[in-house]
């Protein structure tokens, strides 16, 4: 008989949920700062064609994924993957049923959907405070993704303490 080592018994709302947030939570993280910088560069480098600009905020997502700037539309399709998701690791924090980290991650969905209606309604009117309203929604979605990894932390450090994770012995 071949040993593959211990195995262990975890409890349903304890670590296997808690790890696919962390792993979803980390990934999204990058990906908030990846979509950060690519905004910076779209701001700095990418002028929106006037024709994108009027017919609201379903039609400036569709122009910019379309007919914008190759950078314009990387921005845009980067930011749609992100509200997906971050609609996904809330539906995991839900089923971890840990308070803190269904409330952080609720606040990083509304925080990305909030910068992606700002970013809509810039490619819509050009306005720069639509501008300055997704770069720090885009910042708060950051600030909520570090805390998430923190609570993640003293949450594994709890399960530790009280034993949740449970070695046995192979058969």
């Amino acid at each position: 008989m071949i040993d593959s080592g211990s195995t262990e018994v975890r409890s349903r709302t304890g670590p296997p949920h808690l790890e696919i947030v962390r792993r979803t939570n980390l990934g999204m993280g990058i990906g908030v700062v990846v979509q950060y910088a690519l905004g910076i560069w779209v701001n700095l480098y990418v002028t929106v064609p006037g024709r994108d600009q009027g017919g609201g905020f379903l039609a400036a997502i569709g122009r910019a994924l379309a007919n914008g700037p190759v950078a314009l539309g990387l921005h845009a399709g980067l930011g749609l993957l992100l509200v997906l998701g971050s609609i996904s690791l809330v539906v995991r924090s839900v089923l971890s049923r840990h308070r803190a980290l269904i409330v952080l991650s609720a606040l990083f969905l509304l925080a990305l959907l909030g910068a992606a209606s700002s970013g809509a309604s810039f490619v819509d009117s050009g306005r720069d405070s639509a501008s300055a309203s997704m770069a720090m929604l885009t910042g708060v979605a950051l600030i909520c993704s570090l805390l998430i990894l923190f609570v993640l932390g003293s949450a594994r450090r709890a399960a530790q303490h009280e034993g949740q994770v449970t070695p046995v012995s192979p058969r």
